[in-house]
């Protein structure tokens, strides 16, 4: 476990939640990274909690698949498959294309200048090199769109499966030459939007998640 773990601090939550977010938080950023076992009685003193949080935690990770039990070792975090991938990828795919063409629909003039702006803040982002960065500017590119579908069912739904995406979102980053392909993606996404040009932009979307499907699958291959 790295030095970096550090309880999310928030005084409206109950303790349990305050647990299961910063351990939440700390695997889908690779703090705790795939295959690392969870010790109660470790993440308890590292955390300055008794060992029943963190246990509760440790069950609502496992149910959000973050975490495996293994028998007669415990639990630990689990490792990145392709089929995990697939999953994940398959279902934001569908919700992204209707939320394009629902953004198509509905986006008006202010949220159409918020992609200009936006393409300049990613582009400073991707500059820094700053991997956290770059991934907040990806999620905040995505946000415009959501917000402009107005349904906010779907942007729940988004919002929850963006959280089980950071994991991969971080491995697909990582790689510069991918880094160049998210700012033409980004702007033929916003183009067609932009346009509001439907099909060009439901295209485009599978597009963007297509490619990085197939990055992180063959890097977790090669792992």
């Amino acid at each position: 476990m790295q030095d970096q773990l550090k309880a999310v601090v928030d005084e409206y939550l109950p303790l349990r939640d305050v647990v299961f977010q910063t351990l939440r938080q700390a695997i889908l950023k690779g703090e705790l990274e795939p295959g690392e076992r969870l010790m109660e009685i470790q993440l308890a003193e590292r955390l300055g909690v008794s060992r029943t949080p963190i246990r509760e935690a440790i069950r609502k990770l496992e149910l959000e698949g973050l975490v495996i039990m293994i028998p007669r070792k415990g639990a630990e975090v689990a490792s990145i498959t392709e089929k995990n991938v697939r999953d994940v990828l398959e279902v934001r795919k569908a919700l992204e294309e209707l939320a394009v063409t629902l953004a198509c629909q509905r986006m008006n003039k202010e949220q159409f200048e918020q992609f200009d702006v936006h393409n300049h803040i990613f582009e400073e982002a991707l500059k820094s090199g700053d991997l956290t960065e770059i991934a907040r500017q990806d999620i905040d590119f995505h946000e415009i769109i959501y917000l402009a579908t107005g349904n906010e069912r779907l942007q729940q739904m988004l919002n929850n499966l963006r959280e089980q995406m950071y994991r991969y979102r971080l491995e697909y980053i990582k790689d510069e030459q991918q880094r160049s392909k998210l700012v033409q993606e980004h702007q033929e996404i916003a183009e067609a939007i932009q346009t509001r040009n439907i099909e060009r932009a439901k295209s485009a979307i599978r597009l963007h998640i297509d490619n990085q499907e197939i990055m992180v699958s063959q890097k977790v291959k090669k792992e």
